[in-house]
């Protein structure tokens, strides 16, 4: 039977090792060849990128579809230009069992757009307590496990749920929130550090969720330089400048221009590894009642690449490492780059184009966002998935 395979000509290719003209040849879903050729223009209306991987997202189901399933979600992902995505537990019924994982899994097969890594539930319930789900749960289908949207309080159950992890060789991403605190800074401070310090005394693989605080940045920089198995992400709503955004209700809230601007040098500096986009879909009348999210995964990319790339902050090979290649190494993925013998996810993207965000144009269900009217740089032109497209802007 003859290999499947597609051929992408003359684009310019840029991952986090390399940029240079050429074609990419994609065959049986996997990059099979990639041929240097002399540049023709400058970079920016057809460029291929690896495809992006979002480490932390909501897709709300089960239990919450009227602000988003799998399906919408999924292809809100396409659209931005991700095949890979990882979801937290805090569905209804909470994910913390092989039965609800199974639901959610089936249902991601049915839809076949996009793949899906589905977060366990640290302690049953999300309620901070009872852990001895995780001693039965199938380690061949779980990779992460998080009590996102509450931190773990009691500091002898995170140990404890820490140490499992280390045994079953599973991520624990942590929602650095205490609250004991009295203040938000002081409950993501507190949280972060506490974290860290069980983390280096039972040698865990911690990774810290949607950092936002230039005191945690430290704490997790500090943590690293001392041999902590520790790795972090932040958000595209995090790392841009805070006017005109500082009222939106998300969690953690978005913080001083001080915070960005450390957030910026953690990134250059490594102790930022990703950018994840925590895309939490809301409906209207949640976030009139003050539902903490902002819905984002189609407009990361160009937020980023606006906030960081134009502006000179880093170059597009470091946002392809944050976005793409990072997030693949910490859930061991063989994708992340464009490169023979990786997956073929690919995004194919318009640096020099823009795009203004509008209600009428959100794929998902939550059209949650204080960036309705603004407009960035970047635009997603089509997602290829193994090889095939799962996206292609309408024209």
């Amino acid at each position: 039977m003859k290999n499947k395979s597609m051929e992408l000509k003359n684009y310019w290719i840029v991952d986090c090792d390399r940029t240079l003209f050429g074609d990419v040849q994609i065959v049986d879903g996997k990059i099979a060849n990639i041929i240097e050729r002399k540049a023709q223009g400058t970079m920016g209306e057809g460029v291929l990128m690896p495809a992006f991987i979002d480490l932390h997202a909501h897709f709300r189901e089960p239990g919450y579809t009227y602000k988003e399933d799998i399906e919408s979600g999924s292809e809100a992902a396409a659209k931005g230009g991700y095949t890979h995505v990882t979801l937290m537990a805090n569905t209804n019924p909470v994910c913390d069992n092989m039965e609800v994982l199974n639901i959610i899994n089936n249902r991601n097969k049915e839809i076949g757009l996009i793949d899906i890594n589905q977060c366990i539930a640290g302690t049953s319930g999300l309620m901070g307590d009872d852990y001895s789900h995780l001693e039965g749960l199938d380690s061949e289908k779980v990779k992460c496990i998080s009590d996102d949207g509450k931190g773990v309080m009691n500091d002898k159950v995170m140990r404890s749920i820490l140490n499992i992890c280390n045994k079953k060789e599973w991520i624990f991403m942590s929602h650095a929130e205490d609250s004991s605190a009295d203040n938000m800074r002081d409950a993501e401070n507190n949280m972060t550090e506490r974290d860290v310090q069980i983390a280096k005394e039972v040698d865990g693989r911690l990774h810290m969720c949607h950092v936002s605080t230039r005191e945690a940045i430290d704490v997790i920089r500090s943590g690293k330089k001392n041999g902590v198995n520790v790795t972090c992400e932040v958000t595209p709503h995090h790392i841009m400048n805070p006017e005109g955004i500082s009222d939106y209700r998300v969690n953690p809230p978005i913080r001083e221009n001080q915070d960005v601007m450390e957030i910026i040098k953690g990134i250059n500096d490594g102790t930022v590894d990703a950018i994840a986009t925590d895309h939490a879909p809301h409906t209207l009348e949640d976030k009139k009642n003050g539902a903490p999210g902002i819905s984002g995964i189609e407009f990361a990319f160009p937020i980023c690449y606006s906030e960081l790339v134009k502006s000179g902050k880093v170059t597009l090979n470091k946002l392809s490492e944050l976005m793409s290649s990072n997030p693949a190494k910490i859930l061991n993925l063989k994708k992340g780059k464009i490169k023979e013998g990786y997956d073929g996810d690919i995004a194919i993207v318009n640096l020099k184009k823009t795009q203004l965000i509008k209600e009428e144009n959100i794929v998902s269900r939550g059209k949650n966002t204080p960036l309705l009217g603004r407009e960035f740089y970047g635009v997603i032109e089509a997602t290829i998935k193994n090889g095939e497209f799962i996206y292609r802007r309408e024209k």
